[in-house]
Parts: structure tokens; sequence; C-alpha cells
């Protein structure tokens, strides 16, 4: 009988969580795949911002792993929190290695946001 009733609640915390993973919503950010495309050619420029330096992410070649892998950032992060950190990366970490593009002009406030919608669609 012990197993039984030790089966039981096993079983029910399980379809319980699983009941709640499917009512959890997921929201996807709606994304310029126009602005996006630009964006990834701006990224992958080596005289703009050449993110895959440091960076890597799914169709990159030759990636760096300096900074953190950019696939799958638009879970963890903001559109605004995206468009920031490329700004200017040194307002979230003083001792950061990422250059910030938009503050020393690398980067012009369009460019930005291109890389930033590109981002969302990895």
């Amino acid at each position: 009988m012990r197993k039984t009733a030790k089966f039981l609640t096993t079983a029910s915390a399980v379809l319980v969580l699983l009941g709640t993973a499917a009512l959890t919503p997921t929201v996807a950010m709606a994304v310029d795949t126009g602005l996006a495309a630009e964006g990834m050619k701006i990224a992958e420029d080596r005289k703009k911002g050449n993110c895959f330096t440091c960076h890597d992410y799914t169709g990159a070649h030759l990636a760096g792993n300096i900074g953190p892998p950019l696939t799958g950032v638009s879970k963890r992060k903001s559109r605004k929190e995206i468009y920031d950190q490329i700004w200017d990366s040194t307002k979230a970490n003083p001792d950061t290695t990422m250059p910030p593009f938009g503050k020393h002009e690398v980067l012009s406030e369009k460019e930005v946001n291109a890389i930033t919608e590109w981002v969302l669609t990895l």
C-alpha cells in the first residue's frame, strides 16, 4: 500500500507541474526581419560590429568565446537590455571587455537597432 501511495503522490506532482508548464505563456517578440538581416551584416562586418570575434551564435564562423553565446539572449533579456548592452556595455559592467559601440560612435543608433533586431532572432 505504501508504494502505491508514493507512486500516486509522485504522479500527481508530475501532472501538476506539466499542467502548469503548459499554461505558462510564451511571449515572442515581434522582429523586423528586414532590419534583422541588415543587423546580421553589420554584426559580421569586421569594421563594424565584428560580434563573432567574441560571441558564439548559430551560423558564426570561427566564433570567439570571450563573451557569452548570443543564441537565446532574447529569452533572458528584453529588447531594451540588448540595445543598451550594445550601445554602452560599461553601464551594466564597468569592467567589461565589450566596447561601448554606440557611446564611442563605432555604430550609429540605426546600426545598434539593427543588431538588436538580429540578436532577437537568434
